[in-house]
């Protein structure tokens, strides 16, 4: 509309959009808080201590595999950019972006460490941000896909103070599977295989790799989903945490709070509460949040100082 769009040509409109974000943030964080001080964290302390170390290891385990998993996406970037890079430094900026992007947001993370690695191994800024945008549009057409099966095909029974019902959710998961079945068909039978957007050409992938991206996001959202259910110790089935997760990183994502802090927690509580103890869910994602977030941060910062090295030994004069 004319009114709308006379009104973000305004000079003023980027402070504005700004301020309300920063409210709207204000505002959930402050809910958190409040919710915070209602919570017995001694209750929920004792519990992450009674998580058994199988269990532990096992959790993990997973951990690490989803990030080893994602790792992966950086080289369907590198097969549709066609750069020369090796496949192990490929994989370590994965690594390093992503456990940065789940911390610190996706501007650093995702695109700030991606600009800085590529580009100190001579990877043109271009291909940098296909690659960039590649990752990203990977990353959710595997979301969608899982979402689109799991909402369709097992609903998980959502709370009775929940204005969205089961079947409701079961027609979201229509909509995201029809979603995923229009990209793999512009794949394989569309004849416009390209467009510019900001000056950079992006190509449409064939069948071969579209299938790629949807395996690798896929199966790395299942296996971070299988993280929680295992700190959970079976008290509720993997298809329902795996559907609480994904309900949980797109609040995250609408909310732009890095690493979801709080985010996540609030949705699992309130989808699971009324059959989880409360301390024990909390327990179980403090748990999550150490081997999902905490540790791969930890690793992908001496990482990224060891290829920084590296990188400048191999660029010193002899």
């Amino acid at each position: 509309m004319r009114w709308w769009r006379a009104l973000r040509e305004h000079a003023w409109w980027p402070w504005l959009s700004r301020g309300v974000g920063v409210l709207f943030i204000a505002a959930v964080l402050a809910l958190l808080v409040r919710y915070g001080r209602t919570v017995d964290w001694a209750q929920v302390r004792q519990s992450v201590l009674e998580l058994p170390h199988p269990v532990l290891y096992k959790a993990l385990a997973l951990a690490a595999a989803s990030h080893l998993v994602y790792s992966l996406l950086d080289l369907v970037g590198r097969h549709y950019t066609r750069h020369d890079m090796a496949a192990p430094r490929v994989m370590q900026i994965s690594f390093i972006s992503y456990a940065f992007n789940l911390n610190l947001g996706s501007l650093v993370g995702g695109i700030g460490f991606r600009y800085r690695l590529y580009s100190q191994m001579g990877v043109s800024y271009g291909d940098i941000t296909r690659i960039v945008t590649l990752s990203m549009i990977t990353n959710w057409l595997g979301y969608i896909l899982l979402a689109g099966v799991v909402f369709t095909v097992s609903p998980m029974l959502l709370p009775p103070n929940w204005k969205l019902d089961s079947e409701e959710l079961q027609l979201v998961g229509v909509a995201l599977l029809a979603f995923s079945v229009l990209y793999l068909g512009l794949c394989t039978w569309s004849k416009r295989r390209s467009c510019t957007i900001r000056g950079h050409l992006l190509e449409l992938p064939n069948l071969r790799m579209a299938l790629a991206q949807l395996a690798i996001s896929c199966v790395h959202w299942m296996t971070m989903a299988a993280v929680p259910w295992m700190l959970l110790q079976g008290q509720v089935d993997y298809p329902t945490a795996l559907q609480v997760l994904l309900i949980a990183a797109i609040a995250g994502v609408i909310l732009h709070i890095p690493a979801g802090l709080g985010v996540v927690e609030a949705v699992f509580v309130a989808l699971l509460s009324h059959r989880i103890p409360e301390h024990q869910l909390l327990g179980a994602l403090l748990a999550y949040r150490a081997f999902f977030y905490l540790l791969p941060l930890a690793a992908g910062a001496l990482l990224y100082l060891t290829v920084e090295m590296r990188t400048r030994k191999e660029a010193a004069p002899a």
